[in-house]
Formats: structure tokens, sequence, C-alpha cells
């Protein structure tokens, strides 16, 4: 019974002691940011290729093999490794028995072209026959060096929040010490590309007049980061 007591009076005890524990220090709240833009250099475009007949009787097709042999060769002409050109779909993937049942048939195949310049692409586009372009589209983009990027950015935000508590101690005749807690705020937002003639979706008109590719502007990508600290005053 007594040991009964003994623990339940250390208890009490440590109980009482931790409800009473207050930090006493005096504390400067602040938040700090940094930012930049960078033009991506990863950017993975997608095409469509479908075939197409040369006469307008119909009789003259052009194969979606001799489509994907102009493809390749304007993408290994512009400098882009065969490993970064893949097949993205195929819109019928068994269109040869397709053409036996309906010879009007006109295979499809979307591709996957993985740049580092838009110019490139428009090289490629402009190395295809025109009336083969179903459409083109941006999948995704991203900076190369884009983790580095945002260390260096969170370590800079911290650095201005700690200038910040420094000024405004200096005011009030106080000096800022140690940090006490660091929260990184995260408000990571990915633009999304746009392009100067809109999109880049090829109607039959602008296909049949064989329209010169227009230039793309490529909106670049803008980091934004935060961080919010807790510093003890002297």
């Amino acid at each position: 019974m007594k040991r009964i007591f003994f623990i339940a009076l250390i208890s009490g005890i440590t109980i009482t002691t931790s409800a009473q524990t207050v930090d006493l220090r005096r504390k400067i709240e602040v938040s700090g940011s940094a930012e930049t833009e960078v033009t991506p250099d990863i950017i993975h475009v997608g095409i469509s290729l479908k075939e197409h007949y040369r006469d307008n009787a119909n009789k003259k097709k052009v194969d979606i093999e001799d489509l994907e042999k102009q493809l390749y060769s304007a993408v290994i002409s512009a400098g882009i490794p065969k490993e970064n050109f893949t097949i993205n779909n195929i819109s019928s993937y068994n269109y040869s028995w397709e053409k036996k049942k309906n010879p009007d048939f006109l295979a499809r195949k979307q591709y996957r072209i993985k740049v580092t310049d838009l110019n490139k692409f428009n090289q490629i586009l402009n190395g295809i026959d025109s009336k083969a372009i179903e459409y083109t589209n941006i999948e995704s983009y991203d900076y190369s060096k884009i983790e580095s990027l945002k260390r260096d950015l969170k370590i800079k935000a911290l650095q201005a929040a700690k200038d910040k508590a420094s000024f405004l101690a200096e005011a009030v005749n106080d000096k800022v010490g140690d940090a006490i807690e660091i929260q990184e705020i995260n408000n990571e937002v990915y633009p999304q590309p746009y392009y100067r003639a809109n999109v880049m979706m090829m109607d039959k008109a602008s296909v049949a007049e064989s329209a010169p590719v227009p230039d793309i502007d490529f909106k670049k990508i803008k980091l934004n980061y935060q961080m919010r600290a807790i510093f003890e005053l002297k």
C-alpha cells in the first residue's frame, strides 16, 4: 500500500512540475520569402500522325510506317537522342487487320518526344509532311536542376526571415539569438504552359495550307518559398 502511495506521489509531483514549466524566453516570430523564375529545360511533347492520301481521288495513301520513318529522321536530324523518342499510343493496335477489313481505314499513331528547346520541336515539325500531323501538345515540363534550386530558395527565405527579425529587434534595442523554431511554408505552384498562337492544334484547313509552325513562348516556372521562424531575443 505504501509502495502504491509512493508511486502515486511521484507521478503527482512530475505532473505538477511539467504543468508549471513555462518558456519565459523573449521571442520574435517572423517569416521570410524568396522566389525566382526559370525556363523549363525538360519538355515532353506529344504528336499524333495520321495516314492520308496524296491525291484527291483517295488512291495514293501515305502509310503510317512511312510517316513514322519520316518523323524519326526529323528527330535525329534535330539532334534529339533516339531514346527521347517513344511511341505513346496506337489508335488501332491491329491496324493491319483493319486495313484488310476496310481499305479506306486511316491508321494513327501518337508519339512522345523529349526536348530541351522548343525550337528543336519546330525543326522536327518542319521536317514532316504537314498533312500527316493530326495534332501536337505539350504533355509535361520540368527544370533539370529544380531540387537544387528549391534548396537554395529555402535557405534564402530563412536568411530573409532572420534579417527581418534582426532589424525589427534593433528597433527596440534588442538582438536576435538562436532560432527556437523553423517551419517551411510550401506554396509551390507550377504554371501551365501557354503558346503565342494559343494551342498547337492543327485543323484541316491550316494543314492543307501547310502553314509554318508558330513560334512558341513557354512560360517560365516561378518558384516561391516561405519560411516561418521564431528567434530568441537577447
